[in-house]
């Protein structure tokens, strides 16, 4: 099961993430395309790198993910903020960005900009909404989590000639 709640509150999830092929050719000859897995979904992410590092543009990287979980956490928390304050939202759509900087330190992702298009029924004033969109973005999980350490715990193994 991907997702289990223990019994303080704590939330956990499980993803399975599986390639195979051979990095033998070197840096430019190995298939980047993988493929991630989080039961009970029983959709499957078919996934690959970014086509500047050899992926194929057909396929999602990470890069791209990371950013449509923050787009995704956005709108799921602004839709529960609205439904609460009774304010009827009828179309969202986030034309969202990050951006790549390979300056100095390792790569990674300098900034993200959200820019949620919101549509509502007539009734709650502009600035009762953008408050709730603010509010949204104070308890987004994705938004919060993105300043968070990662460790790595690797398992190293041989195949088998």
């Amino acid at each position: 099961m991907a997702f289990t709640e223990a019994p303080d509150g704590t939330h956990r999830y499980r993803a399975t993430c599986t390639w195979s092929g051979s990095t033998g050719a070197g840096y430019d000859a190995y298939d980047r395309a993988h493929r991630v897995e989080s039961p009970p979904a029983a959709a499957a992410l078919e996934l690959s790198n970014d086509p500047s590092l050899g992926g194929d543009a057909s396929r999602l990287d990470p890069e791209q993910l990371v950013l449509a979980a923050a787009s995704s956490c956005q709108l799921l928390s602004f839709l529960a903020i609205a439904a609460r304050a009774r304010v009827d939202v009828t179309d969202y759509r986030d034309d969202a960005e990050a951006v790549m900087s390979h300056d100095e330190g390792p790569a990674r992702i300098a900034g993200i900009v959200l820019r949620p298009q919101i549509t509502v029924a007539p009734g709650p004033s502009v600035p009762r909404v953008e408050r709730l969109v603010h509010l949204a973005h104070g308890e987004c999980y994705i938004a919060n989590s993105l300043a968070t350490p990662v460790a790595v715990e690797p398992a190293i193994t041989y195949s088998v000639s």
